[in-house]
């Protein structure tokens, strides 16, 4: 029996990638900043923690999360 199994991709260097953050975030508030990588992923962090982890997505991955956050998907109830 064959399993489909995800590889194990290494950590990219992200010291030189340019960080992008909401022009409606304000100081006051949480928000999180996105960078898009060369090989096109997009890795996000959160904006008060600059030098904590960052969530590496495929761009199709990040792609269905905008989607769905366009079309209402996480909005409270």
């Amino acid at each position: 029996m064959t399993r489909n199994v995800r590889p194990a991709s290494s950590a990219p260097d992200l010291s030189d990638v340019k960080w992008r953050k909401s022009r409606h975030s304000t100081d006051e508030t949480g928000c999180v900043e996105t960078a898009f990588l060369a090989d096109g992923r997009v890795a996000v962090r959160d904006s008060k923690d600059r030098e904590g982890p960052a969530q590496i997505y495929t761009l199709r991955e990040w792609r269905a999360f905008i989607n769905g956050a366009k079309d209402g998907d996480f909005d409270l109830p």
